[in-house]
């Protein structure tokens, strides 16, 4: 990072930390900065074009979630990824959500559950553009539906927080080939399970569809040779 190469796309409503978290997160998970590598706040806000105030809040957060590690007097570096760590993540996500979709089929209204299959009727042009980065939008929009759609606070926000730990490894998946059409596939079953108002079901399909997005992270993480695994 030792020229501005590029400028920092924010999307709506998003400050400039949250976009150089998530910006720094993409490039750390696909193995473009490599464990080790020492993360300079002026060179990164120079590359982003940005002060280093938000550089150096992201670099916290980064810290926070385990993908940045702070050194006594030396800075901040790209932590190794524990694949372990990881995983326990993703099994916690999918305990998470699934409890989710389980009150949402309960307790969304009629009009609600309308508005959350036309969520996920706005991927299917999508799929067929293949825009990727345009479907990571898409399907954070289809799952925070469901979060609020669950009618407890407590559950979101602890949802929330352990996706913002995971939200790299979730957005690389969608670099796989198919993975935006089988996703919006998996949508479409837990959709009609919450609209049906079969709570076990549409539980069981958002844990399974999280341990897919677990594996297909796996991968992607492997084949860039970011984990050993």
């Amino acid at each position: 990072m030792t020229e501005p190469e590029i400028r920092l796309h924010r999307a709506a409503g998003e400050t400039n930390t949250a976009a150089v978290v998530r910006e720094l997160s993409a490039q750390i998970v696909s193995g473009k900065l490599p464990p080790g590598k020492k993360l300079d706040e002026a060179l990164i806000g120079e590359y982003f074009g940005v002060s280093r105030t938000p550089v150096r809040e992201a670099l916290r957060e980064l810290a926070v979630i385990g993908l940045v590690e702070t050194r006594p007097h030396r800075g901040a570096f790209v932590a190794e990824v524990s694949p372990d760590k990881m995983l326990e993540k993703f099994e916690f996500m999918a305990e998470l959500e699934g409890l989710c979709a389980g009150y949402a089929a309960r307790r969304m209204s009629p009009e609600a559950k309308a508005k959350l299959e036309e969520i996920h009727e706005d991927g299917l042009c999508l799929v067929e553009q293949r825009d990727r980065a345009a479907y990571r939008d898409h399907n954070f929009r289809f799952h925070e539906a469901i979060y609020y759609g669950a009618g407890n606070d407590s559950l979101r926000d602890a949802t929330l927080s352990i996706r913002r730990a995971v939200a790299a490894f979730r957005a690389a998946q969608f670099d796989l080939k198919e993975r935006i059409g089988n996703s919006q596939v998996e949508h479409g079953l837990i959709v009609a399970a919450i609209r049906r108002g079969t709570a076990e079901e549409a539980t069981l399909l958002m844990r399974r569809h999280i341990l897919t997005v677990m594996e297909a992270a796996r991968t992607y993480l492997r084949d860039k040779r970011v984990i050993p695994f």
